[in-house]
């Protein structure tokens, strides 16, 4: 009697708790609903793994600017750099998924996984794609004091003496680095690699010689080609930079695989429910079409990079494989 008098209790505090797991189902998706409509109610903190005046920097704050009216609240940037950009990425990840942390980063997001040891976020999982923001290139330049004309010169100089030559770049892992080891692979050198904190630091190495080329975004190196101090061989994506048309891509100079495109994009935490990535995304979509935005990226040589946030997300995930096949354990020395 009383195991049957258990048992119905039992049976009805079971049931009870169905019934609320079942509500509590019900309830979920309306709270995240209604998360999304108010926000965005506080401002943004928006991770950038690099340091400031670098293509990464430079690009998403002259988007962020525009951005912040139109969400309403102020999107504030902060650098966070170190790792080839995973220490950034990582506070992104750690992150609560609420819309209120994002982080602006460039094609360096996916070489980080295969050249960083122990990495504490799963770039798939952790992350989620919103919007891109647009691609450009890199131009390879050194100092005129060189002498190189062309990217031939460059190569031929490092074969007469090898181990003679080095590079630099912003950092390991960094659309600079890659773009320089893809060339280098190519062309059949050995260089050194000396990865600075930035790209700021490296080009200062450059103009001053210590270094002897480097791969430097095309918007940054513009002044100084034009000015005569620096001399431009070779652009790293597959076509011709409008802004130098004169300069041929290093598939034109004869080092076929050595191209290398590098994008730019926003990100969120991985569990950020759908609704506020849309909203972000819209809100981002609508800025970029913008004329001010176009002539503005424009002068950053950036091009346009129309997709949505899924669409994003695999181009990514396809970017992270290619890179996977790129480096070996070696790469990041």
């Amino acid at each position: 009697m009383m195991r049957s008098k258990f048992g119905q209790i039992l049976c009805c505090r079971v049931a009870m708790l169905a019934a609320a797991l079942a509500l509590l189902a019900a309830i979920q998706p309306a709270q995240a609903q209604e998360t999304a409509k108010g926000w965005p109610a506080k401002p943004i903190r928006a991770f950038i793994p690099f340091g400031a005046g670098s293509a990464t920097d430079i690009i998403p704050r002259a988007v962020f600017d525009r951005l912040g009216p139109v969400l309403g609240q102020t999107i504030v940037v902060e650098n966070r750099g170190g790792a080839g950009g995973a220490l950034g990425v990582g506070e992104v990840t750690r992150a609560e998924p609420d819309g209120y942390t994002i982080l602006a980063d460039s094609s360096a997001l996916t070489v980080a996984p295969w050249i960083v040891h122990n990495l504490p976020y799963d770039t798939t999982k952790d992350l989620t794609a919103v919007v891109p923001l647009g691609q450009n290139g890199n131009v390879l330049v050194v100092n005129p004091a060189k002498g190189w004309k062309t990217a031939k010169d460059l190569v031929a100089a490092a074969k007469a003496n090898p181990g003679s030559i080095n590079y630099g770049s912003a950092g390991v892992g960094t659309a600079t680095h890659v773009s320089a080891e893809r060339f280098r692979v190519s062309a059949g050198f050995e260089a050194t690699h000396v990865p600075y904190k930035g790209g700021a630091e490296a080009l200062t190495d450059l103009l001053g010689g210590r270094i002897d080329f480097y791969f430097c975004p095309i918007s940054t190196a513009l002044p100084l080609i034009r000015d005569g101090r620096l001399t431009a061989l070779a652009i790293s994506t597959p076509t011709r930079a409008p802004e130098l048309p004169d300069v041929p891509t290093t598939l034109e100079a004869g080092y076929p695989d050595s191209d290398y495109t590098v994008w730019y994009g926003v990100f969120m935490p991985g569990k950020t429910p759908r609704d506020i990535v849309q909203k972000f995304y819209t809100a981002a979509s609508g800025v970029l079409q913008s004329d001010a935005m176009k002539q503005k990226l424009a002068q950053l040589a950036v091009q346009p990079l129309s997709m949505t946030p899924e669409q994003f997300g695999k181009f990514v995930a396809k970017d992270l494989a290619a890179n996977g096949k790129l480096f070996s354990p070696s790469a990041g020395k």
